[in-house]
């Protein structure tokens, strides 16, 4: 997730389409190429399909109001522009209103291959297709339902960050054609692309409990990725963590009254 529990409150931004620079053209032409040369072969189909589906190309930063209406058209989605990383609450309440926070600054030129804070090119190219499909989509808004209710439990957020590290940002999935790719913190990094599926990591079947005791690390690639066998596994899996959640931090409400 892209949030943190202390920053200024969230004020809504508008994509300035004019303001972006020859080099902000670049970087996402290049980043664009680069990764749609490997992607093919390795990320998940309706990740695929969704490209053209919310009209990205190489040639062109995507424009919000050209995106918004292709998103809403397909799942009842919409892009938000903030400046950066939003609090908790403000980022759970985006998605429980169909709305996905997406920074709209690029990369330099220097950072094409490492930068700390997400970009465009995170928030954007990689998160935004797999929005037309219906099941992670509403997957997506059933999380940010569950989480505001337990926004006042800080061990609480930690177990619904796990989740969704470890399938928004970082999950594998089993198609037909083998294993393939849907996180968004993989489908925007080269070297996390070819790594995820090498010999390297372990992978292991997604389960909700084995999530939920898996601490992440952001500053390296993942020890370990949980694969799912379909997009209506993760809407599967929300009333399972919503059970979870009642049972822990319930019963812990009930018992310091």
């Amino acid at each position: 997730m892209k949030n943190a529990a202390s920053l200024a409150p969230f004020m809504p931004l508008q994509q300035d389409y004019t303001a972006y620079t020859a080099d902000d053209r670049w970087v996402w032409h290049t980043l664009f190429e680069r990764q749609l040369q490997v992607l093919p072969q390795v990320a998940s189909a309706r990740f695929l399909d969704g490209i053209p589906r919310v009209g990205f190309v190489a040639d062109k930063i995507p424009d919000f109001d050209e995106v918004n209406p292709r998103l809403l058209l397909a799942t009842g989605w919409r892009l938000v522009a903030v400046p950066g990383i939003v609090d908790d609450r403000t980022f759970f309440e985006l998605l429980a209103a169909r709305q996905f926070p997406a920074t709209t600054w690029l990369r330099t030129p220097a950072q094409l291959d490492y930068l700390e804070e997400p970009d465009m090119f995170h928030d954007v190219f990689a998160h935004v297709p797999l929005l037309t499909d219906r099941f992670f989509a509403d997957f997506l808004q059933q999380l940010g339902v569950l989480a505001l209710r337990f926004l006042h439990h800080a061990e609480a957020v930690e177990l619904l960050a796990r989740l969704y590290w470890f399938t928004v940002e970082f999950g594998l999935i089993a198609e037909a054609g083998g294993l393939r790719i849907y996180g968004a913190g993989i489908l925007s990094s080269g070297g996390e692309t070819r790594f995820c599926l090498s010999e390297e990591p372990r992978r292991q079947p997604f389960d909700v409990a084995e999530v939920l005791a898996t601490p992440f690390a952001k500053d390296r690639f993942q020890e370990v990725y949980f694969v799912i066998d379909s997009y209506e596994q993760l809407v599967a899996a929300v009333p399972v963590l919503e059970a979870e959640l009642s049972r822990q931090f319930t019963a812990a409400v009930a018992a310091s009254c």
